[in-house]
């Protein structure tokens, strides 16, 4: 990034202004009759502004007033154009400015990959990489943590580097906590790499999560239902809870089509929305189904019942992310997540379940967001977390037990 320096300001030659429009001390001057001076910044040696060059430029030009309309203008127009053209890079959107997430170009784990115990070696050779701020990439994480596979499945994590890809940090890792690392696959330094191994090429976008082949070089899935499904039943070494059981697979799917449009990519709608009315689309379609959400909740443990579910898997990946990062960047700010009881309750009761707090870096999260989408935070300064997200806020008691007690009472009560 280019930086004013004050040696480049203090050897320039301008003409002068009108006297009107100069500080005192420069008129005093133009009634002495100097010719076209070199330009000096003043001496404010009582004011921090003394070691900003932009700032005491700024004072010369304007004194304290506020820039001239036509430069504000000026400004505006060319800060929108440079925007709205990053933003269509960023975030493909429609004709209406509503984003429009590409699809994964490899949107589901061949068959050969899943194993049994006849074929108890198909997933030896598969590694996943993943991005801690990212919502789809920690899904998997929790599906492999749920499915004790950490032994099974080897992780490498990237982290956003400044142009936006996904980057590894030299280092060793104890991993006992998750944070990016090296790439321990492939030795490669950002993702990109990673994908443009594959035969034949690659040249689209280097996305999270990813699950890869070792041995044959190739890119297994990049979509991150397929790898969760595929965690949860293909791998013969996995065990832990059925997080898609047959009997409950219509009933997935059903709330697997409520939550993905409105809450996981509705989020990103409402972040990357191009047009203010697709951004009011957007936002009235997320708090209607939250709303509808906490009235689910509200009479069941989980959205599936008292079965811990992939679609409870994916609705807590944003939930745990909304009033840290969603509510302010995206502008989701109708309400926040801990105002509504149930989801606040539903969001700590899975955050609590072993295994699932140690997948949450908020550090990571926060940084992801705040410090990577340059469009939507042009300064780069990231808030302070909400106490509401920390670990004691979450780690406070849900009560939700009660609904799993009520449920099984019913079952059993005559009818």
């Amino acid at each position: 990034m280019a930086t004013l320096n004050s040696s480049f300001i203090s050897n320039q030659t301008l003409p002068f202004p009108s006297p009107t429009n100069l500080p005192s001390h420069f008129r005093a001057l133009r009634r002495r009759q100097l010719v076209p001076i070199r330009m000096s910044l003043p001496d404010n040696s009582n004011s921090n502004s003394s070691t900003d060059p932009i700032t005491s430029l700024t004072r010369l030009l304007w004194g304290r007033a506020l820039p001239p309309q036509p430069l504000i203008s000026a400004v505006r127009s060319t800060w929108s154009a440079t925007w709205l053209l990053m933003m269509r890079q960023l975030a493909p959107s429609s004709s209406s400015g509503s984003y429009s997430r590409p699809p994964g170009l490899f949107p589901s784990v061949p068959s050969l990959y899943h194993s049994s115990p006849q074929t108890p070696n198909a997933t030896d050779s598969l590694h996943l990489y993943v991005g801690l701020p990212c919502p789809w990439a920690h899904r998997t994480l929790i599906v492999r943590a749920l499915k004790n596979l950490k032994e099974h499945l080897p992780v490498s994590i990237a982290a956003p580097g400044s142009d936006g890809s996904w980057e590894f940090h030299s280092g060793p890792t104890d991993g006992s906590v998750l944070v990016a690392g090296p790439d321990k696959a492939n030795r490669k330094k950002n993702l990109r790499e990673v994908y443009r191994m594959r035969r034949g090429g690659y040249d689209g976008r280097s996305t999270v999560p990813m699950l890869w082949d070792v041995k044959r070089k190739e890119v297994v899935c990049n979509e991150s239902y397929g790898i969760i499904e595929f965690l949860n039943s293909g791998f013969a070494a996995g065990s832990g809870p059925d997080l898609c059981p047959v009997q409950l697979r219509g009933e997935i799917e059903r709330w697997n089509q409520v939550i993905y449009p409105a809450v996981n990519n509705g989020v990103y709608r409402c972040g990357f929305a191009q047009s203010q009315e697709a951004y009011d689309t957007a936002v009235n379609e997320l708090f209607t189904t939250l709303d509808k959400l906490e009235s689910h909740l509200s009479t069941n443990r989980y959205l599936c019942g008292d079965t811990l579910t992939l679609s409870d898997v994916c609705l807590f990946t944003t939930l745990i992310r909304f009033d840290l990062v969603y509510n302010v960047l995206f502008k989701c700010t109708k309400r926040k997540i801990i105002e509504y009881p149930n989801l606040y309750a539903y969001t700590r009761d899975i955050y609590q379940m072993p295994k699932v707090a140690e997948t949450c870096n908020f550090e990571a999260i926060m940084d992801g967001y705040y410090r990577t989408l340059f469009p939507l935070n042009p300064g780069g300064i990231r808030p302070i977390m909400p106490l509401v997200c920390q670990y004691e806020s979450l780690s406070k008691p849900h009560g939700r037990e009660v609904l799993s007690l009520k449920s099984k009472q019913l079952q059993l009560s005559p009818q």
